[in-house]
């Protein structure tokens, strides 16, 4: 099986998971205690922030292969490091680490904060990560603060 194919197999649970404990709580299924909400919340938001930084990396530029062969230039996110003009620099190639910085970032700020979509699939990506770890903060949030005992 491919990479990308894992990927979105691992994305869609992911988004098949967060369906479901939204569903739960808007419909009142989540049962009567707080306690497993802010643990399975964190499960999607912590697996969806590691999907996203894997969909970052391997769509920008046209994929970890393109990018190492120099076939496509033009970038699709903007990383701080690629603007530096200090020649001491390691070099302005983002590694793994910093679409895992990109992807928590926008998880957690709901923008983007050092790095800049500069494609249309960058900008509409980060809109639904943002939108999807929103939706399933502020859900499990306000659900585990209402439910009594919580």
């Amino acid at each position: 099986m491919r990479f990308p194919t894992l990927v979105g197999l691992l994305s869609l649970a992911n988004a098949v998971s967060a369906g479901l404990l939204v569903t739960a709580i808007l419909d009142g299924s989540s049962g009567g205690s707080a306690a497993p909400l802010p643990a399975g919340g964190a499960a999607i938001w912590l697996t969806d922030i590691i999907a996203f930084a894997v969909w970052y990396r391997q769509l920008d530029r046209g994929g970890t292969a393109a990018r190492a062969h120099g076939r496509r230039p033009t970038a699709d996110l903007l990383f701080v490091q690629m603007q530096s003009t200090d020649p001491h620099d390691a070099g302005g190639e983002p590694r793994s680490a910093g679409y895992l910085y990109l992807s928590f970032t926008d998880a957690t700020a709901f923008n983007p904060t050092d790095v800049m979509p500069l494609s249309r699939w960058a900008t509409m990506l980060m809109l639904v990560q943002a939108l999807v770890s929103l939706v399933t903060t502020a859900l499990v949030v306000s659900r585990a603060g209402n439910v009594p005992g919580g």
